[in-house]
């Protein structure tokens, strides 16, 4: 399941000891429309291990300047409030499960 983070939320679910993977993405953005049903098929197959957000860049433009966020989509992976690791740009559900993987096995 995938949850919408907002600069209310934003701060308090990055400072999880749970791993948590934020999609910044936008409206009009093709490749994040492309990786949204991706990226929620992927979300159920973590549980426990990985929660997935999402936060719009275009309603909360100040935390993706915060988080150096260049291009969109860019999954952002946070553990205890620090960026683990980062994944830009849209990836199949074979793909992005393979990068999650490698980048849980280093957490």
């Amino acid at each position: 399941m995938v949850f919408e983070l907002t600069d209310q939320t934003f701060e308090k679910e990055i400072n999880s000891s749970t791993p948590i993977i934020v999609d910044f993405w936008a409206e009009w953005c093709g490749p994040c429309k492309m990786l949204a049903p991706v990226f929620e098929d992927v979300s159920k197959e973590y549980p426990g291990k990985l929660k997935f957000a999402k936060i719009s860049t275009e309603d909360f433009p100040e935390i993706a300047a915060a988080n150096q966020i260049t291009g969109i989509p860019c999954l952002v992976i946070f553990k205890n409030g620090e960026e683990a690791d980062r994944i830009v740009g849209f990836s199949p559900k074979e793909g992005l499960k393979r990068k999650i993987d490698q980048i849980l096995a280093q957490l």
